[in-house]
């Protein structure tokens, strides 16, 4: 008689809504990190708001349950990144990864801080940047950087991205390190090799952290280790109501009889100014409703919350302020 090998005990998922705000760290993938989170909460549903490469570290919010209706709002948000270049160094993938093209090490010591201030500012405002090879953007079904490992290179349009604002944090020899604030869509690898090429010693990326998302900022994240070692309590409790990736939208807030119209997707008349974003509450304390554009008048609805979302988020908000008051 054999023995039959040991069942695997599927671990029960259930019902999680709110935001986690990830420190991702080097060398794992987005959706590797997101897994993890999501085991660690059991989660039935989630998803994260905008891919980070695994030679990149930094902020990456994850949504879970109710959350996710609201994830295209931190993919399409500003975002804030550390880069740090190494110049006199370009290699076929713009970053550490790829094989070594060229090395400069003398034109890259030649480069002043005027002439590094001259470059970004070259970069600042409103440019047309050329996606990578090395991307995962898509043509014809497949991401670039399978055509790239093949040797082929694939004819891409320039795509129009905003570059906030470029200050150089440190600069020691060859390694430069830069904060950027940017619009959704800028490769900062494509970035560090322009402004390489200003400069004359060409640059790669060695190094890159996003520190902030829309309103969000890294200083509030927790790492995968730290999550790991927390109860299963205090996880939920980590987790931020889904209006907080709308923080910096307007409020506005409705009666009872005006907030179950809205929730049943009705328009209603507000005096209110029009505006293309508003997130909705009704009368009680933390009962988001959803988000809302208001036009001629009308408020109109365009991601609702079902009832049984509304009181799982009023739930959770009571359970971390009953845990808030004890602790």
């Amino acid at each position: 008689m054999t023995n039959s090998p040991p069942q695997r005990v599927k671990t029960p998922r259930r019902a999680v809504h709110g935001v986690l705000l990830l420190d991702k760290p080097l060398g794992l993938s987005s959706n590797d990190a997101l897994q993890k989170a999501k085991w660690l909460l059991r989660a039935e549903k989630a998803g994260h708001t905008g891919t980070l490469d695994p030679l990149a570290t930094g902020l990456l919010p994850l949504c879970f349950g109710a959350g996710t209706k609201f994830s295209q709002v931190s993919l399409d948000a500003d975002k804030a990144y550390e880069a740090t270049l190494f110049l006199g160094l370009t290699t076929t993938t713009g970053d550490a990864e790829g094989e070594v093209l060229d090395r400069s090490e003398a034109a890259a010591r030649a480069v002043t801080r005027e002439q590094i201030e001259a470059a970004c500012a070259q970069f600042t405002g409103a440019i047309d940047q050329v996606p990578p090879m090395y991307s995962a953007l898509k043509h014809e079904g497949r991401p670039l950087y399978e055509y790239a490992r093949a040797g082929i290179v694939i004819e891409r349009p320039s795509r129009r991205v905003t570059i906030h604002s470029i200050d150089i944090v440190d600069w020691q020899a060859e390694q430069l390190t830069i904060a950027v604030r940017c619009s959704k869509g800028t490769y900062i690898r494509t970035l560090a090799e322009d402004i390489g090429r200003v400069l004359g010693c060409g640059a790669s990326l060695s190094a890159l952290r996003r520190t902030g998302s829309g309103p969000l900022n890294v200083a509030q994240a927790i790492s995968l280790d730290a999550l790991a070692a927390l109860t299963e309590i205090e996880r939920e409790a980590l987790l931020r109501p889904p209006d907080s990736l709308l923080a910096d939208w307007p409020e506005l807030r409705l009666d009872s009889a005006e907030a179950a119209r809205f929730s049943t997707g009705l328009r209603r008349r507000v005096a209110e100014q029009d505006s293309a974003h508003v997130r909705v509450y009704g009368p009680a304390a933390h009962e988001f409703l959803g988000s809302a554009h208001i036009t001629d008048g009308e408020l109109i609805a365009d991601r609702l919350l079902s009832p049984q979302e509304v009181e799982g988020l009023l739930s959770t908000a009571s359970s971390n302020r009953f845990l808030e008051s004890v602790v």
